[in-house]
């Protein structure tokens, strides 16, 4: 076995889409939004068994630290590899090593798609020599569908309340169409941009919406949806897919016809469009990672679990440093970033406790805060 560079979309995509650990930020595509993630560089680094077939990949964002000005490795829900303590995961590491001494990197980060109870990859990764990070980049906590069983299973699974809501969306006028025309996608981020303001959370540029819908697309793997009443889009939604799974990636909702409950019959239609292209699983997303109310994103949660489905939280943050002194000062502004956020989401929460504050919360969950589908803070990857 050896490890190299791959070039070969084709060689790496089959082999990612047919893995039990795959997912879309692993695909080859997710290189090509290096630049709005942050990215100094992107590395695809893979591991050919002695058939030259793929045994292991790992797709890396090459980034630095803010404040320490640092460079690490990222590797959004990788590596990629069906057995984390076989020869192939040694040479992968080995490889990565020499290419993070060429760059300076001070240690790789891996958020594997695996569950969090997973075992046999705890123990390999602990015995490689890796450290659990509580501060994870993707959020752990998803809701996911199984949508394998026919629509008529899928609907009755569903809160009633929300077959309802399906219902009377369309009773009620609205319409939902696929979009595809820049257009489209103007029309989708001008509704993202009022989410945006409306909930408090960053978006990236219009462009990086517009290139993962032109890349993917091109392939059908990703898809657009609009909500319409008289004419006027009011919400929107972008699906991305991978192997078995279909990934309700962007959500956006506008102020107007909220009560009209455009956002169910989007989701209900993306299910469809993911049935119809053969997945098997539908990812809401993210989810508190304490259910239980009061957790901030509670609201989409409810809206989710609405659809049916089950909770799946992912392996935690592994860190493998390769400079323990430049590792420990990224531990302690870690922590000091906590204290930080914990004193605002105590001052929020004692906001919200106040009678005229809770006037002005929304009536009913959305689906559209991308706190809850963003997986880092400020760059999405």
């Amino acid at each position: 076995m050896e490890a190299r560079i791959i070039e070969d979309r084709q060689q790496w995509n089959d082999f990612v889409m047919s893995s039990v650990c795959c997912n879309v930020t692993q695909t080859y595509e997710w290189a090509e939004f290096g630049s709005y993630l942050g990215a100094e560089e992107t590395l695809r680094i893979g591991v050919l068994d002695d058939a030259g077939q793929l045994c292991a990949a790992i797709l890396l964002i090459v980034s630095r630290i803010p404040v320490l000005k640092q460079t690490y490795f990222y590797a959004p829900r990788g590596p990629v590899i069906e057995d984390p303590a076989s020869p192939a995961m040694t040479i992968l590491l080995n490889y990565i090593k020499v290419e993070a001494r060429k760059r300076h990197a001070f240690m790789l980060k891996i958020e594997p798609a695996v569950e969090a109870d997973n075992f046999k990859w705890l123990t390999a990764l602990k015995r490689r020599g890796f450290r659990i990070n509580p501060s994870h980049v993707h959020i752990r906590n998803e809701w996911v569908l199984d949508i394998r069983p026919d629509e008529k299973t899928l609907l009755a699974g569903m809160k009633e309340k929300w077959r309802y809501n399906i219902r009377l969306a369309g009773r009620k006028g609205i319409t939902i169409r696929r979009g595809h025309s820049q257009a489209d996608i103007d029309t989708f981020y001008h509704i993202y941009e009022t989410t945006s303001e409306r909930d408090k959370f960053f978006i990236n540029d219009k462009s990086l919406y517009t290139d993962i819908l032109r890349v993917l697309g091109e392939q059908d793997r990703a898809a657009l949806f609009l909500a319409e009443y008289e004419g006027q889009p009011v919400s929107g939604i972008i699906l991305l897919i991978a192997g078995p799974w279909a990934y309700y990636m962007y959500g956006a909702s506008s102020n107007e016809h909220r009560e009209k409950m455009p956002n169910h019959l989007l989701q209900w239609t993306g299910i469809q469009w993911a049935k119809e292209h053969g997945c098997q699983y539908y990812n809401f997303r993210g989810i508190p990672e304490i259910l239980e109310e009061g957790q901030e994103m509670w609201g989409v949660y409810l809206f989710k679990r609405g659809f049916g489905g089950h909770q799946m939280l992912s392996l935690a943050t592994h860190d493998l440093v390769y400079q323990p002194f430049v590792y420990q000062a990224y531990r302690i502004m870690l922590d000091v970033k906590r204290r930080l956020d914990a004193r605002r989401e105590l001052r929020q929460a004692s906001h919200a406790s106040h009678p005229a504050q809770q006037k002005q919360a929304p009536s009913s969950p959305t689906q559209e805060t991308e706190q809850a589908q963003t997986p880092v803070q400020k760059k999405e990857v």
